[in-house]
């Protein structure tokens, strides 16, 4: 882990264990990139950018030097129309109504540790030895505008971590147009293109195309990150798999709209930049302000799909997540959404606990309904105060109730939101989302409450803090079930209407920070119709999300998966319902069911009481399992071995950190007649060691011992099943 300038050269050289990222100043003026993958020793960085001079399309700014041209350079910070005809990082208007703007290097500073971001999440250290962070400053001294990107490097990460902040030193108005996060330019076009698209209940697929000339823009327009796509892209080689050839991961730190594009240009040359999606928004820089532009995490990994996740799950695990939970393993919960939808009383969700408490679990969650006059999804968002109907003896009666059995207690709440039908709505209406004369467009017949507004911010900390004080609550699970329309302000003055939905986004996370900060030992868990916004900028807040509201064990193959590629697997939130699925109606065995939700955070969503004998020793079993088991699974190394995407077998493993352990799941979702035999070769273990390998759950199973080499090479048999939607787990046990 180093940051080294070369004053001769003029060149930056960051380094974390593996990987170097470069630039250099180009005439004393130019920030450009030299060099970003595997490490290099860095003998001689200022020699390592070539230049040419093009034709008169691409004009160059030095007439002494017509190679010098800024449609050729690889910028840090490249801007549009001053000769760089490519896509911008950032873009402004002056008060004469012009956009033309030019950053020159002006001054540095390294410095040991990593900064804060003024208002949003961001990855961090805990002690300044973790990391070292360099400041480039940048300006534009013909209309005062300065910006300062600042670097970092970690030393038990292969990551580096980008932000941009824009300042103001003019005398008159500045208005950000564009104001991204990173821009990357790559010296050659030979990538493929992998992202995660979905929609509600079919998130973070995984896409992966040739990229191809003109490129490919991934974004969301939502108002949040949403179920469409994820602000997370990856460039790769076109030989890379899971475990080969080289991957540059790209991944924002942010929940709203965003924007994720690559261009080819006509040199051939590839540029990838990325941030707050330029779409609808606009900020004013007043004399002397700034803007703080969101952190984008890059990770490069010569080692395929597999290293680049790993790297960011043991980043975003131990250095994005916060709080107590952040290194504890989480409870076994039971929730009572699919049991019961919004038809409950007191002595019904304590029977269902009962059962739980029987079946060894640890946390019940209460879900909607709850609250106000909620009887459907009608009424009351804003209204947080106990339905009297529901609760006679009110909420400290029912944790009582729960907490008698042993059994946590947890609360669903919906805060950013309000209903038509509510206290709240008849006495602000003002308060919402909104343009004034224009149709407020409902979603679950609810409209969204305007957290750029502080009075609305200091309204939801109070009425949610004043519930979660009144009684033992240990859990949360925060949901927001809608994306923004008619995004307006009612306190904005029109020349900031377009700051509107960025505002939301600083009002969320003071919101988050400050109920976060006041409840240390609850364990939030963040949801938006499932995963709507699981993105990293939650997971500072939350260290986990209810990854779908698509509970079905064939649909979550893919969906866990998927969500794998980034998000660690301590932050997926997974859960056993009931059959036939409530959302696609298909009936798996119990068994597939519980193994697919115990590669997660394990919990059950049904109501337990109509469970028989058998079903209940299953779960009893299944929950005795996880319970040894959690550790290893929140907290290994995780490795993608067949793909859902790919055929019709599953399988993934959790192996521990020094390889003495490990868990392998494999799915196999319809039955082959007169099938091949087949063996499933798997990651990650000690090829030195020897491991006794059993299969979980069965009883009386033989045990096996196997060189890892072995069974990293060579594989482990198959079972051949007759039968649709088999499943089953082996242990692997070092000697």
């Amino acid at each position: 882990m180093s940051i080294i300038f070369d004053s001769e050269t003029q060149t930056f050289h960051l380094q974390t264990k593996h990987t170097s990222y470069i630039m250099q100043i180009v005439k004393s003026k130019y920030l450009v990139q030299v060099h970003w993958g595997r490490k290099v020793r860095g003998t001689n960085p200022g020699s390592l950018l070539a230049y040419r001079k093009r034709c008169s399309f691409s004009p160059s700014t030095d007439p002494e030097d017509l190679a010098i041209s800024l449609d050729t350079l690889p910028l840090e910070l490249p801007a549009f129309g001053a000769s760089d005809f490519r896509v911008p990082a950032y873009q402004v208007q002056l008060d004469n109504g012009t956009t033309v703007s030019e950053l020159i290097y002006e001054s540095h500073r390294i410095y040991p540790g990593k900064p804060r971001l003024e208002g949003l999440p961001a990855t961090y250290v805990e002690e300044d030895g973790e990391a070292v962070s360099l400041d480039i400053v940048l300006t534009d001294k013909l209309i005062g505008l300065k910006a300062v990107l600042t670097y970092t490097v970690f030393r038990d990460a292969d990551a580096i971590t980008r932000s941009v902040r824009y300042v103001n030193e003019s005398g008159g108005n500045i208005r950000l147009l564009r104001a991204l996060s990173v821009s990357v330019d790559f010296p050659h076009p030979d990538f493929d293109m992998l992202h995660l698209h979905g929609s509600w209940a079919r998130e973070r697929h995984i896409e992966r195309r040739p990229l191809t000339t003109g490129g490919a823009t991934i974004e969301s327009r939502r108002g949040s990150s949403s179920h469409s796509v994820n602000p997370f892209v990856a460039l790769l080689s076109k030989d890379a798999d899971e475990d080969h050839g080289d991957v540059y991961g790209f991944s924002l730190v942010y929940s709203g709209s965003f924007l994720a594009q690559a261009e080819i240009d006509p040199y051939s040359t590839t540029r990838v930049v990325m941030g707050i999606n330029p779409f609808d928004f606009a900020w004013l820089l007043e004399p002397g302000e700034a803007f703080q532009a969101p952190e984008a995490v890059l990770v490069y990994s010569a080692e395929g799909l597999g290293g680049m996740s790993r790297t960011y799950h043991k980043l975003y695990r131990t250095r994005l997540c916060r709080g107590e939970y952040r290194d504890k393993s989480r409870p076994v919960l039971v929730n009572n959404w699919e049991a019961t939808y919004f038809n409950f009383n007191a002595d019904k969700i304590e029977e269902i606990a009962k059962v739980g408490q029987q079946l060894g679990l640890e946390l019940f969650v209460l879900d909607d309904g709850w609250f106000g006059k909620r009887d459907n999804d009608k009424s009351s968002l804003g209204d947080w105060f106990v339905d009297g109907n529901k609760l006679p003896k009110g909420l400290e009666d029912l944790v009582e109730r729960v907490n008698k059995l042993d059994l946590q207690f947890g609360l669903w709440f919906e805060p950013e939101m309000i209903s038509p039908d509510s206290e709240l709505y008849r006495a602000h209406p003002d308060w919402c989302l909104h343009v004034p004369g224009r149709r407020r467009t409902e979603a679950r017949q609810q409209l969204i409450l305007d957290y750029s507004r502080q009075d609305v911010r200091e309204y939801i900390v109070k009425v949610v803090s004043d519930i979660l004080a009144s009684c033992p609550i240990s859990y949360v699970k925060w949901d927001m079930n809608r994306n923004m329309t008619e995004i307006g302000s009612a306190l904005l003055p029109p020349e900031r209407q377009r700051e509107t939905a960025h505002r939301y986004m600083l009002g969320l996370y003071e919101v988050l920070e400050r109920i976060t900060s006041a409840f240390p030992h609850i364990l939030f868990e963040s949801c938006s119709g499932g995963g709507g916004r699981f993105d990293p900028g939650m997971l500072y807040y939350m260290p986990q999300t209810w990854t779908s509201d698509n509970t079905d064990a064939v649909e979550r193959l893919k969906i866990q998966y998927g969500t794998s590629i980034v998000y660690p697997i301590s932050s997926i939130g997974a859960h056993v319902s009931a059959v036939p699925n409530h959302q696609v109606h298909r009936t798996t065995p119990i068994e597939m069911r519980g193994h697919v939700a115990m590669s997660g955070n394990f919990g059950y969503e049904l109501d337990l009481t109509k469970f028989t004998e058998e079903e209940k020793a299953i779960v009893a079993q299944q929950v005795a399992t996880y319970k040894e088991l959690r550790p290893l699974i929140q907290f290994g190394d995780f490795y993608r071995l067949l793909s859902p995407f790919e055929g019709n077998e599953t399988a993934w493993m959790f192996v521990s950190e020094d390889r003495s352990e490990a868990l392998v799941a494999f799915f196999q979702v319809l039955s082959k007649p007169n099938a091949p035999l087949a063996k499933l070769r798997v990651k990650g273990l000690d090829p030195d060691k020897d491991y006794r390998v059993v299969e979980v759950e069965v009883a009386d199973a033989e045990e096996r011992l196997f060189g890892g080499d072995e069974l990293m090479n060579v594989g482990l048999h198959l079972p051949q099943w007759k039968g649709d939607f088999r499943s089953r787990l082996y242990r692997f046990i070092a000697q």
